[in-house]
């Protein structure tokens, strides 16, 4: 399914598209999404619920630091193309652009869903940030970057980081509002 599906995509190229997915991959490669981190720790730390500083920095950099390793493990190489619309020589599973926008974009989703009471505003910064990994995920396909399996894998793996930090947040949360024993 996933050479089908790359092959469908590469097939399916236009001038027009391939401009709006060059600039989506862009926006969202490691340099632009380590600075839009920067911006939301300097914001967090002067203007924002500051406990949420230290979350910040573990989910995204110790989630691209995972995702790296993992892309070790594996070993997978990129699609490969006679034409290709982008040439990459590392590896590409899982995808670090999926993995820094599903970080990046779940915790942002986090952050305001916890400031809000509103089921439906909830409904939707939820699904404002799933669109955001989606249209990043999309790009990486069509642009013969990566195959289904790993823009996939990148979002299952940093869903779970992300979840296993914003728990290890809830439980210091917890403890440090108990009374001391």
């Amino acid at each position: 399914m996933d050479l089908q599906l790359a092959n469908w995509l590469h097939a399916h190229a236009t001038p027009s598209l391939t401009r709006v997915m060059l600039a989506m991959s862009t926006l969202h490669d490691p340099l632009s999404m380590s600075i839009l981190t920067v911006l939301l720790a300097i914001f967090l730390r002067w203007r924002g619920p500051r406990d949420w500083l230290p979350g910040l920095l573990l989910v995204v950099p110790g989630g691209m630091l995972l995702n790296t390793l993992f892309k070790y493990v594996f070993e997978r190489p990129r699609p490969l193309f006679s034409d290709p619309i982008v040439a990459l020589t590392s590896y590409s599973f899982p995808s670090g652009h999926v993995a820094g926008s599903t970080l990046f974009y779940g915790f942002v989703a986090a952050l305001l869903v916890s400031r809000t009471d509103s089921l439906a505003r909830r409904a939707a910064i939820i699904a404002a940030a799933l669109l955001m990994v989606c249209l990043v995920a999309a790009s990486r396909m069509y642009l013969g970057a990566h195959f289904f399996s790993d823009v996939l894998a990148a979002f299952f793996e940093c869903f779970a980081w992300l979840g296993l930090c914003l728990l290890g947040m809830q439980v210091v949360r917890s403890r440090g509002a108990a009374p001391p024993r």
